[in-house]
């Protein structure tokens, strides 16, 4: 799943580390993809957007366990000193929920999102 976020604003704005997403009231964040860290912190330029990968699952290979179906999502944000804001970003899921397992896991903000889905 790609997660995009666009700066409306009208000053350039950073994407600290990578988003904070949670499920369903999940009682932990997922861990990032220690892979994907860019080389500097992701910012955006008024009308910019920035972009994380999603995996939410291992079906295919079967390594994924306490497989469910998750139909809410709330993003955090981290600042520079690594301290979640609030409150959260909610996007809206396919009315179906997208199906999750315990090796969700997300990539930091990137400025691409081919990038960012390619983890």
């Amino acid at each position: 799943m790609l997660l995009t976020v666009t700066n409306t604003g009208t000053k350039t704005c950073d994407l600290y580390y990578y988003p904070a997403v949670n499920f369903a009231d999940a009682q932990s964040v997922p861990p990032v993809m220690k892979e994907s860290q860019p080389q500097a912190v992701t910012t955006l330029a008024p009308g910019e957007s920035g972009y994380a990968g999603v995996a939410l699952s291992d079906g295919d290979n079967g390594t994924g366990t306490n497989g469910r179906t998750a139909k809410t999502l709330a993003v955090y944000f981290f600042d520079r000193d690594n301290n979640s804001i609030s409150p959260a970003s909610t996007p809206t899921l396919p009315a179906k929920g997208v199906y999750i397992d315990d090796s969700l896991r997300v990539t930091y903000w990137l400025t691409s999102a081919q990038d960012a889905l390619t983890y």
